[in-house]
């Protein structure tokens, strides 16, 4: 069985900076609440900072979690109220159909290969392994050739983007067709509302980790069930330990969340 769980940061706190300025720092604290985790299971993860004063980390594991370490170091221990909730997942996985549609957001790692290491990035030393590596992958900074990557990967995560829904021009106010491309792709309904570039170390190593990533928010249409869900539980896209990967889905009228 799968749940999705929902956790109250209070931001203000030591621990919780902590949390929040370090994604591997978060990713130990995520794996310790999983007591029967299986090497191997996939665990995938999001923080949602839309408020700056109640962010809220989110996590869809394989078995019952226990995220009381979390509350007591970073949440809310004395408040009243619902500090985390974990529900089934298994009610959602149950309703994916073809031509259902949903509101979605994810936080991804764009990324893009290239077998020229100069494009690597000068600003870092490669190693040897990554000298004899036919490729070499590097992340995508621009806004638009991040949504590009999303946009040109849905088919193989089972589902497309609709266009986006706008009303006809007023009457005299439609577009010269001289002026309209013919290889012109029509608006989709998908949009980056966050993105980011953070840098950190692993232990026992002082080469830094750099994390670019951006939040896809919008709506989905399926087109693969069986794609979907395997992307819901598998995750999408790079980087999946510290914070990326994790699509998640809502009624199209309440938003993704």
């Amino acid at each position: 069985m799968t749940y999705l769980s929902r956790i109250r940061i209070n931001p203000l706190r030591a621990a919780s900076r902590t949390l929040l300025a370090n994604p591997r720092s978060l990713h130990g604290a995520v794996m310790a609440g999983i007591p029967d985790n299986v090497p191997g299971d996939r665990i995938l993860w999001r923080l949602d900072a839309d408020h700056p004063r109640r962010p809220m980390l989110l996590v869809l594991t394989p078995s019952k979690p226990d995220w009381t370490h979390i509350v007591e170091q970073a949440g809310w221990p004395d408040a009243e109220g619902e500090h985390y909730a974990i529900r089934d997942y298994s009610p959602l996985l149950d309703q994916l159909a073809i031509g259902r549609e949903f509101a979605f957001r994810l936080k991804a790692s764009p990324v893009q290969n290239t077998s020229k290491p100069e494009k690597a990035g000068s600003h870092r030393t490669k190693t040897a392994a990554e000298l004899h590596h036919r490729s070499y992958r590097m992340a995508h900074r621009t806004a638009a050739h991040q949504l590009t990557w999303f946009l040109e990967r849905t088919d193989r995560w089972g589902f497309t983007i609709p266009a986006a829904r706008t009303d006809d021009p007023a009457p005299g106010l439609e577009p010269d067709s001289s002026e309209t491309s013919a290889d012109a792709q029509p608006a989709r309904e998908a949009r980056i509302t966050d993105r980011s570039r953070s840098s950190f170390t692993k232990p026992g190593t002082r080469t830094p980790v750099t994390l670019t990533t951006a939040t896809f928010e919008g709506r989905l249409r399926i087109s693969d069930p069986g794609l979907l869900k395997a992307a819901l539980l598998g995750g999408i896209g790079p980087s999946k330990a510290y914070g990326c990967g994790l699509l998640t889905l809502a009624p199209p009228a309440t938003g993704a969340r």
